[in-house]
C-alpha cells in the first residue's frame, strides 16, 4: 500500500512576557476577582527575560537545537540549568521576541483592526528587515503607526484591547462589531495571535521543506481557538486565512477542533486524504494560545519559580504522496478512544496503544518511541500534575507486563528506551504527541529507529457538552519504497472483455 509520508515539520515559540500579565486567563481572572492580590503584585518579578527564554533547555529542544536524548542528560528541574549564548534559530524553527511578533500580528491583520504607535512601528520595522522569512511584500503590510493619543482613545472610548511591550502601551486591537461578543476586541486579539504564530510556523515549514508553494493543495488548522461571529461562533476558517499569508494560492482548507487531541486527528485525516488521492500535499498547522500563558503561574510564584508558561507555541507539518524515502504514516495502525472506551487509564492506553498494534500483529516493543503528552515537567510538577509523559510511559509499560510482553523487572528499561522526557510548553494542543515528529522523521531517515507512535489525548468535558474523554494515535514508520502499482486495464481490454462476455451470453441463450 502506498501510504502518505511526512516530508517536513517546523516548530516555533514566541516569547510573550506582557501577554502573560494582560492576556493569560489566570491573570485576567485574578485581576477581575482580586485586583490587589499578592500574586499579581509579585508577578512581574517572576517573568524571565528574552535571553533567559532562549537559553532555556526545553525551548532549545522544541526548536531542534538539542535532542530528546540530550535533554535526558540534564537532571530535572531544568529552569535552573543555565545555558549560554544559544541561538534563537533552530533547525525546526525559531524563538521570536515579543516586539517582532506584535508587528507580525499587524502584518496578518486584513481588516485594519490592529493599531500600533509610530515609534514602536518604526523601531520594529528595522528589526524585521533582517528576518529571512519576512519578505518585502509582508513587510509592506506593516503600515505607518498611529499617534499614542488615538490608540488611548480607542481603548478608553471603544473597548479596544491594549497591546503592551516592555510594560509600555504600543498599540491596540479594535473590536469589529459594537455588540457581537464573538467580534469583541479581546477575542479578535486571541485569534490574531493564533493566526500570526501559525503563519510563522507555516513560513518556517515552507522554507525548510523546499516545496513549490503552488503544489500545496490543502491546509488543515488544528489550534484551540475558534473564529466566527454571533451567528456561528466557531465557524472558521483559520486554515485558509493562514494559507493566504503563507502564499499558498492553490490551497483550500478547513479547521479541526478536538481540544488537545486535534493535531493527532489532523494527522490521521491529512494522511488519509493524501493516501486516497484527494490531495497530493496537505499542510497541518496550528498557532498558540494567549489564554494558556501563565496558566499555572500561581503555583510557580508560590514556589519561588519563574513563570515558565511564557511562550506561545506553534507548529506545521507537510504530508505528501509516497516518495519512497520519507517516513510513511500507517493509516492501518490507528488507535481510537471510542464512545464506549471509558475513562480508566488502562482502558485509554489499551484503546490507543495495544488495540491498534494487535490488529497488525505488532507488540509493544515493536514501537521504538512513543510520543505521548509531551508536557514539560518543569511546568506541571510544581502545579501538582506530576510528570505527565513519565506517567503515560509507566502505564504503557505496565500494560506490557500485564500482557506478558515485558517482565516486571524490564519496566524501567522500557520507559528509558521507548520513552522521552517532556519538553513542550503547556499550550494545550501543542504537547500532544506532535513535538516529536521532527525528531522522529530524522531518526527514521538515518536508521536510528524504525517506528514511532504519536498519541494525542484530549478533555472533551471542557466544553460542557459531554463527559467523554478523547484520544487518537497513529504510527509512523520507515519507508521501504513505493508499493508496485498493479497493472491497469486499458479501455480496449475492457471493450474486448465486454464483447467476449456478450458473445458467451448470446451463445448460452441460443442453447436454451
Amino acid at each position: 500500500m502506498n501510504y502518505s509520508v511526512i516530508k517536513g515539520s517546523s516548530y516555533v515559540l514566541v516569547n510573550a512576557p506582557d501577554m502573560i500579565i494582560h492576556n493569560g486567563t489566570t491573570q485576567t481572572m485574578e485581576r477581575l476577582l482580586n485586583p490587589e492580590s499578592e500574586y499579581l503584585k509579585a508577578l512581574s518579578d517572576h517573568i524571565r527575560s528574552y535571553d533567559e527564554v532562549v537559553n532555556y533547555l526545553p525551548n532549545q529542544v522544541y526548536i531542534g537545537n538539542y535532542s530528546p536524548e540530550e535533554l535526558r542528560k540534564y537532571k530535572q528541574p531544568w529552569h535552573d540549568k543555565k545555558l549560554a549564548d544559544e541561538s534563537r534559530e533552530g533547525k525546526f524553527g525559531e524563538i521570536m521576541p515579543q516586539d517582532e511578533f506584535i508587528a507580525l500580528i499587524k502584518i496578518v491583520d486584513v481588516f485594519d483592526l490592529v493599531k500600533l504607535t509610530k515609534e514602536f512601528t518604526d523601531g520594529v520595522r528595522e528589526k524585521l528587515k533582517n528576518h529571512k522569512l519576512i519578505t518585502d511584500d509582508l513587510l509592506a503590510l506593516l503600515k505607518e503607526g498611529e499617534e499614542i493619543t488615538e490608540i488611548e482613545g480607542l481603548i478608553t472610548d471603544h473597548a479596544a484591547e491594549p497591546i503592551y511591550n516592555k510594560g509600555d502601551l504600543v498599540g491596540c486591537v479594535k473590536r469589529a462589531h459594537d455588540i457581537d461578543p464573538s467580534l469583541k476586541a479581546e477575542v479578535l486579539f486571541e485569534n490574531l495571535v493564533s493566526k500570526a504564530s501559525a503563519v510563522l510556523a507555516a513560513l518556517h515549514l515552507l522554507d525548510k521543506s523546499q516545496i513549490n508553494l503552488e503544489d500545496i493543495d490543502y491546509v488543515i488548522e488544528c489550534s484551540e481557538e475558534a473564529c466566527g461571529d454571533m451567528n456561528q461562533r466557531g465557524g472558521g476558517n483559520f486554515a485558509k486565512a493562514i494559507a493566504e499569508f503563507a502564499g499558498l494560492k492553490n490551497a483550500s482548507g478547513s479547521d479541526i477542533r478536538a481540544f488537545c487531541a486535534a493535531p493527532a486527528h489532523a494527522m490521521v485525516q491529512a494522511a488519509s486524504l493524501v493516501q486516497a488521492g484527494t490531495f497530493k500535499n496537505v499542510m497541518i498547522v496550528a498557532g498558540g494560545s494567549t489564554a494558556k500563558l501563565g496558566m499555572n503561574g500561581r503555583d510557580h510564584v508560590k514556589k519561588g519559580l519563574p513563570i515558565l508558561e511564557d511562550v506561545l507555541g506553534g507548529f506545521a507539518m507537510l504530508i505528501s504522496e509516497n516518495d519512497g524515502i520519507n517516513p510513511v504514516i500507517r493509516t492501518d495502525i490507528v488507535g481510537r478512544h471510542t464512545v464506549g472506551t471509558g475513562s480508566s487509564p488502562q482502558g485509554v492506553i489499551s484503546s490507543l496503544v495495544t488495540e491498534p498494534l494487535d490488529r497488525v500483529g505488532l507488540k509493544i516493543r515493536d514501537i521504538d518511541k512513543y510520543s505521548v503528552e509531551m508536557q514539560n515537567p518543569d511546568i506541571t510538577k510544581p502545579a501538582g500534575a506530576g510528570d505527565v509523559p513519565n506517567s503515560n510511559y509507566k502505564m504503557i509499560a505496565a500494560l506490557g507486563v500485564k500482557r506478558g510482553e515485558l517482565k516486571r523487572e524490564e519496566l524501567n528499561d522500557f520507559i528509558i528506551n521507548h520513552g522521552m522526557e517532556g519538553w513542550a510548553p503547556t499550550q494545550g494542543h501543542i504537547p500532544s504527541g506532535i513535538p516529536y515528529i521532527g525528531f522522529a522523521r530524522e531518526e527514521i531517515l538515518k536508521g536510528s529507529i524504525n517506528r514511532a507512535m504519536i498519541v494525542g489525548k484530549g478533555s472533551l468535558f471542557l466544553g460542557r457538552m459531554t463527559n467523554l474523554f478523547d484520544g487518537i494515535s497513529i504510527v509512523i514508520e520507515k519507508n521501504y519504497g513505493k508499493a508496485s502499482e498493479s497493472k491497469s486495464v486499458s479501455e480496449e481490454e475492457i471493450r474486448l472483455l465486454v464483447a467476449e462476455a456478450m458473445r458467451d451470453l448470446a451463445s448460452h441463450l441460443q442453447k436454451d
